[in-house]
């Protein structure tokens, strides 16, 4: 990482190319499932062990939080994960990929494409990695866990900004949940064989 893209300009800092567990790891619209219709929707899930991707040109969001955590299978299996929150976001070209197991079949969901953003609120995730390009404004890194999250364990690490901007997301998680999803030209297929490609 150069010194120039460390360093913050006018209130904003410029990473490339980052991992969750290393910079803030912006939530993005992970979860959308068979029966999700265009419009506003309501989402939450439990962890189920499986991972799925989410891709996006550009997301743009307010009120953003990361700290540590692990997400928890039925069977009692632990997962380590980045868990962020953001409080409002737009997600341009939104794409979504979930791969059956052991089978040559993926379920893909699209949004958001147009000029027409997704748009997601009270966004909560559990992720194992994202990559992009970021611009942070007004980042703290190093805070209290728990005041970002009471249920977070105390005196671990966390981070949070006022705003973030991510181009290129690429994301792989495990579980989220939202208060609303704004799904603006949502398009699902189910790809057999030779078309069973995730969205990266």
């Amino acid at each position: 990482m150069s010194e120039s893209e460390n360093r913050q300009l006018s209130g904003g800092t410029r990473w490339r190319r980052f991992a969750a567990m290393m910079v803030p790891a912006t939530v993005v619209a992970g979860g959308i499932v068979l029966g999700m219709a265009n419009g506003a929707i309501a989402a939450s899930f439990a962890v189920s062990g499986q991972t799925f991707k989410v891709g996006a040109s550009k997301l743009e969001g307010d009120g953003f939080k990361q700290y540590g955590g692990f997400a928890k299978e039925k069977d009692g299996t632990v997962h380590p994960v980045a868990v962020s929150e953001i409080s409002n976001a737009k997600l341009y070209d939104l794409c979504q990929s979930v791969k059956v197991p052991d089978l040559p079949v993926v379920l893909t969901i699209n949004a958001g494409g147009g000029g027409s953003p997704a748009t997601a609120s009270g966004l909560l995730i559990d992720m194992d990695s994202l990559e992009g390009d970021a611009e942070f404004t007004n980042i703290k890194i190093g805070r209290d866990a728990t005041d970002l999250n009471a249920s977070a364990t105390p005196k671990s690490f966390g981070q949070s900004a006022d705003k973030v901007v991510i181009t290129d997301l690429e994301q792989v998680a495990r579980s989220t949940s939202a208060g609303v999803f704004t799904l603006n030209g949502l398009k699902l297929k189910v790809n057999v064989g030779a078309a069973a490609k995730e969205c990266f």
